[in-house]
């Protein structure tokens, strides 16, 4: 069949903008729908819509992509009790389009899947991270957790109903082999924002004082963040003249609690001048900022797919420090094109980047190689691998023919 229309769901807040663009609050999903926009007539977003902007956003560029506005929800505890509300819109969204892709986990996304189910619409989704993995990391107590609890396995189930039943791909080797079943394998494939002219061409960093290290996340307690000022307090007391830059916006009430104690801690240690918290910033904007910094420091916790910011801070010459969870061993490989670390604690960040700062000729090897790994894994590249799968296995007709990247 031909497919003239894609519908893509997922939670990411879009708003259209004075100039009359649409606009995503992060930035990475809007890349992601303009990687795929030239193999459609038309991709239809069901996502929530904002009445105004929140931030500066990101833009989509590609002329072809439309809204089916839901209300604003920012995750399940606002959609659910909307649900039926929701429902009967993604119900009438799912007749109007040719191809189902499902970006999960999404609250939306085990809806509007059963409703195509139903319709005989074919399906395909990506799965980009793992809530069961998250729970110990959660912060909730009493009935929240309870009601989390409840969520994340709900959440699980539906994922994997769907992996199931409909073609899948997964960020990452260990989501792959999470959801493969004996009789329907996963495809794994490496999410990612970075074109080839996002790719830069410096050699070395380290260079001038302070050094300046960059983490780039969203601020909630998944992601490690807390060890970062006791990291920084080790480095400055050991004589080391450095800055930390957060960038990320903060994920609900969780995660301003988490931005809250890491401002307070940075203050109880003495390092409140070396560790800012930048807020988010528009990706469009964000991409050349990445190539003032020295070292970047990902000190994130099970849960993750293959964090998109990695191959971000590859492309702009910075050597990566990391831990050794979930996907991402399949993207970083220790001493070659970054440095793993096995558990993410102050003092083996610390030591992580001392080793980076000292050590020129490691450095520059991990620049040269996380180029290289930049360069295979760009947003052109992976569309082009995964449109060409979706178009055997669901015998689509694409507006545009695929051509594969050379090997």
């Amino acid at each position: 069949m031909k497919a003239a229309k894609l519908g893509i769901v997922y939670h990411m807040p879009f708003w259209r903008g004075a100039d009359g663009t649409l606009r995503e609050v992060e930035g990475s999903f809007s890349r992601y729908v303009d990687g795929l926009a030239p193999y459609f007539d038309e991709i239809s977003l069901c996502v929530p819509v904002l009445d105004g902007p929140r931030g500066e956003g990101t833009p989509i560029r590609s002329s072809n992509v439309t809204l089916a506005p839901l209300p604003p929800f920012d995750g399940p505890a606002q959609f659910y009790p909307r649900l039926l509300t929701m429902a009967p819109r993604i119900a009438r969204w799912v007749r109007t389009i040719d191809v189902l892709h499902c970006r999960v986990p999404t609250p939306a996304a085990v809806f509007a899947f059963a409703f195509a189910h139903a319709v005989r619409r074919p399906a395909f989704l990506l799965v980009v991270g793992d809530l069961r993995a998250l729970l110990p990391t959660m912060p909730y107590r009493g009935v929240k957790r309870g009601l989390w609890r409840a969520y994340t396995e709900f959440e699980e189930r539906g994922i994997q109903w769907m992996a199931d039943r409909a073609l899948t791909f997964a960020n990452g080797a260990a989501l792959t082999r999470k959801h493969t079943r004996s009789h329907r394998a996963v495809i794994e494939t490496t999410t990612t924002t970075i074109a080839a002219d996002d790719i830069a061409s410096r050699v070395d960093t380290c260079a001038a004082s302070p050094l300046r290290v960059l983490t780039v996340s969203r601020i909630d307690p998944r992601k490690g963040l807390r060890a970062l000022p006791a990291a920084i307090r080790l480095l400055s007391s050991g004589g080391i003249d450095v800055r930390l830059d957060i960038i990320g916006p903060c994920v609900g009430r969780t995660g301003e609690g988490e931005r809250d104690a890491i401002v307070d801690e940075a203050r109880r240690l003495d390092v409140a001048d070396r560790v800012s918290l930048l807020g988010p910033v528009a990706l469009d904007r964000l991409m050349p900022m990445y190539r003032a910094y020295d070292i970047f420091v990902l000190p994130t916790l099970p849960g993750e797919g293959i964090p998109r910011v990695l191959l971000e801070a590859m492309s702009a010459g910075l050597p990566v420090v990391t831990t050794r969870v979930a996907g991402i061993p399949g993207l970083v490989t220790h001493e070659a094109n970054g440095l793993l670390l096995d558990r993410a604690t102050p003092d083996a960040i610390a030591a992580a980047i001392v080793r980076l700062a000292a050590d020129a000729p490691l450095r520059q090897h991990l620049i040269a190689r996380g180029y290289e790994t930049a360069r295979r894994f760009t947003l052109q590249a992976q569309s082009a691998r995964m449109m060409d799968t979706v178009s055997r296995e669901l015998h689509l007709v694409l507006r545009h023919p695929v051509v594969l990247p050379a090997a």
